[in-house]
């Protein structure tokens, strides 16, 4: 319990820095279209682009995609529901998220685990678009942050569950 309690004192710090930097405005401005790119809607897209252009690769990608997905969402509600972490707005006093989060709990990140997955799967079928994508998935993350609806933890929590269910899906496939 009191790692626990650490823990947390240590994102209340980080989050606490983070939202009185000098900078916050202008990421804050950026971080509302970057989270918006996690939302889901891209995803489809994507794959449709990605079956589409590869040809052979089509039904792979399409296959490791809906494994997933089909453990990525369930796991991530299990875990948000079971954790029931408050989110910045309800466990800081005086504190305002910039937008309104979908759901009531924190931890962890479904936007960041989506994208961190995404990003997994999409650089083992292009490996070419790593970095940028890995980057993308960073902002995401970075930007749910900024915009007040999660802790520091809570976004790394979600890249290594997305990161760790992307694997886990390729090795279904491979």
């Amino acid at each position: 319990m009191k790692l626990l309690n650490s823990i947390h004192e240590y994102d209340v710090s980080m989050f606490t820095w983070l939202m009185n930097a000098r900078l916050l405005s202008m990421m804050t401005k950026i971080s509302r279209y970057l989270s918006k790119t996690g939302d889901g809607q891209l995803y489809p897209l994507v794959t449709g682009l990605l079956c589409w252009s590869n040809g052979s690769l089509e039904s792979q990608f399409l296959q490791v995609a809906l494994i997933a997905f089909a453990i990525e969402r369930p796991l991530y509600f299990v875990l948000k529901n079971s954790f029931k972490r408050n989110r910045p707005e309800a466990a800081l006093t005086n504190f305002h998220s910039i937008i309104t989060p979908s759901d009531r709990f924190s931890f962890p990140s479904g936007h960041t685990s989506a994208a961190f997955m995404m990003a997994t799967l999409v650089a083992n079928f292009m490996p070419s678009l790593m970095i940028p994508l890995y980057c993308w998935a960073s902002l995401v993350g970075f930007s749910r942050v900024v915009l007040g609806v999660h802790f520091p933890t809570d976004t790394l929590i979600g890249a290594f569950m997305g990161v760790s269910i992307a694997l886990f899906s390729l090795g279904q496939i491979q």
